[in-house]
C-alpha cells in the first residue's frame, strides 16, 4: 500500500500571525510503510494560540520519532496508541495552562492527529479541527467539540442554521484551558484508493463537500505534485470568499 502525502497552511486574508501548526510524515517500518499526521489550530481569540498549536504538533512529532519506530516492530494494537496519545494530551494541557499562567493569558489548541499503517487508522480528536475520508462519498471522521454541535445533536439548530451563526467557533473542548481534557479516539481499516484529509475549521467554512471531493479525490490520486497544488487552489477559494480565519490542511492518498 503506498502513501502520497501533501499540506498547506495559510495566514488567510485577516489575521496578522498563522496560529495553525501541521505535520506530516511518511516512514518504513518493518510492518510497512505508514503516515503521521497532525493538524492543530490556535484558539483565535485567545492570546498565544500559535505558542499552543506548534506545542502540541511538536509533542506528537517526538512522539512519532521515540515511540513509534518500536511500537510497529509489531502490529500495533489500539489501546497501547490510546495510552500513549491520552499521556501527550495530558503533558500538553498542562504545560499549555502553565504557560498562560506565566503570561497571564488564557490559550489553547485544538488537534487532530492521524496514523495510517498498512491495515488500520487510528485517529484522535480534541476541538473542532476535523479528519475526512474522501472516496466515492465525503465522510467526516471526528465530531466537533463547539456549542453549535452540541445544539445540533438537540435538534435545537440545523447544520444550515449552523454555518451561518456567530457561536459556530465556540468550542467546547480543548488543550489547555480546563485543569483536564479528554480526546475522542477513533479506530477502523483504511481503505485503499482514498483520501484522507485533515483540516482547521477555517479551510472547510466556504466550501462543499462536492468541491472538496472534486478538487483532493477526483483530480490528485497518486499525484503528490498535484494534491499540493488543489490544497492551494481551495485556500485561495476559500480566501476569495471572504474566509477570514487561517487555513490549513493536510492530505493523504492511500494507493489502490
Amino acid at each position: 500500500m503506498d502513501f502520497y502525502i501533501s499540506a498547506t497552511t495559510d495566514v488567510g486574508i485577516k489575521r496578522d500571525v498563522n496560529q495553525d501548526s501541521l505535520f506530516v510524515r511518511k516512514l518504513e517500518t518493518r510492518t510497512g510503510d505508514m503516515v503521521f499526521a497532525v493538524l492543530c489550530d490556535g484558539m483565535g481569540g485567545l492570546k498565544f494560540g500559535e505558542v499552543a498549536s506548534s506545542s502540541i504538533v511538536n509533542a506528537f512529532s517526538d512522539w512519532m520519532y521515540t515511540y513509534l519506530p518500536n511500537l510497529s516492530q509489531a502490529p500495533l494494537e489500539d489501546h497501547v496508541v490510546r495510552s500513549h496519545w491520552e499521556s501527550v494530551i495530558t503533558a500538553q494541557n498542562s504545560k499549555i495552562r502553565e504557560y498562560g499562567w506565566k503570561h497571564g493569558c488564557t490559550t489553547g489548541s485544538t488537534v487532530t492527529a492521524l496514523l495510517l499503517t498498512q491495515q488500520r487508522y487510528f485517529l484522535l480528536n480534541i476541538g473542532d479541527s476535523r479528519a475526512y475520508e474522501i472516496d466515492g462519498s465525503v465522510r467526516q471522521m471526528t465530531t466537533d467539540h463547539t456549542v453549535i454541535e452540541n445544539e445540533i445533536r438537540m435538534g435545537n439548530m440545523t447544520e444550515e442554521q449552523a454555518m451561518k451563526s456567530p457561536m459556530r467557533s465556540v468550542l467546547t473542548r480543548c488543550v489547555g484551558v480546563e485543569e483536564s481534557v479528554s480526546p475522542d479516539m477513533f479506530f477502523g481499516d483504511v481503505k485503499r484508493d482514498a483520501v484522507y484529509m485533515l483540516c482547521s475549521d477555517g479551510f472547510r467554512h466556504a466550501l462543499s463537500k462536492e468541491e472538496i471531493q472534486a478538487k483532493l479525490y477526483r483530480e490528485v490520486r497518486g499525484d503528490a505534485a498535484q494534491m499540493k497544488r488543489q490544497e492551494e487552489y481551495l485556500v485561495e477559494l476559500n480566501k476569495s470568499r471572504g474566509e477570514t480565519d487561517n487555513i490549513s490542511v493536510v492530505t493523504i492518498y492511500v494507493g489502490a
